[in-house]
């Protein structure tokens, strides 16, 4: 993978075609994000709305961007050489915007960066609370990719997540972490990370929004970021 700078917003090139980084672009939200045929682009999303690039080209040549240590840590340090946020007219959503599905849900609405993710984990709700971009880098950016132990096989079976290992995931038992975490709270703090690459899509600074979630995944999050992205906010 090579990470190019960009003149016309965040592009993925593979295979000879251009796919840009838009909701209408997604094909799958199963377990990851896929952007036209390449998969798992929610980490280097969350890593470039983190550190504010709007512009850039990602030439991959696999058709699954490689997993690094599970979070978004790897990709951020790869982002020195690209430029950084331009400044450009960006439309805002006028109210709250909500996507919900059951007990699942995002709300949305022009603010000052304030983002908050409850997740439920042990029995016990973790609640995230950070202020993007200012703490991306220390506070979300490490968090890794979640793992049920009873899952870790059923996930390299199906050919989602190759690279990853016990040492790049948050392993979740049935009463407690299976490896040493990061944080007390990282699977709460990497939803965090997975939605900020999600709402990316829609070419929003993170620093522009309030946002709140509850257990949601990347189905909502493209949903939301496709509402944010359109004219069609309710």
């Amino acid at each position: 993978m090579t990470i190019h700078p960009g003149e016309d917003g965040i592009a993925f090139r593979h295979g000879g075609t251009r796919i840009p980084a838009a909701p209408d672009a997604v094909t799958g939200t199963r377990r990851n994000t896929t952007l036209g045929d390449v998969a798992t682009v929610e980490h280097i999303m969350s890593a470039f709305a983190g550190v504010e690039i709007t512009d850039a080209e990602v030439e991959v040549s696999c058709p699954e961007l490689p997993a690094l240590d599970g979070s978004a840590a790897g990709f951020v340090a790869a982002l020195d050489a690209v430029e950084e946020l331009t400044p450009t007219e960006i439309a805002l959503p006028d109210r709250e915007v909500v996507v919900s599905d059951n007990d699942a849900w995002i709300r949305v609405q022009p603010g000052t960066g304030q983002w908050t993710y409850s997740y439920e984990c042990f029995g016990v709700t973790q609640t995230v609370k950070c202020v993007m971009p200012d703490d991306y880098l220390t506070g979300v950016s490490r968090a890794r990719t979640i793992a049920h132990a009873h899952e870790v096989q059923a996930l390299l079976d199906s050919g989602i997540g190759q690279g990853l290992d016990i040492g790049s995931v948050v392993l979740i038992g049935t009463d407690g972490y299976g490896n040493e975490p990061r944080y007390p709270d990282e699977p709460a703090r990497h939803k965090l990370l997975d939605l900020a690459g999600d709402l990316y899509l829609a070419g929003i600074p993170a620093r522009c929004l309030d946002v709140t979630a509850h257990r949601s995944g990347h189905t909502a999050g493209v949903r939301m970021a496709a509402l944010l992205a359109s004219s069609r906010c309710p």
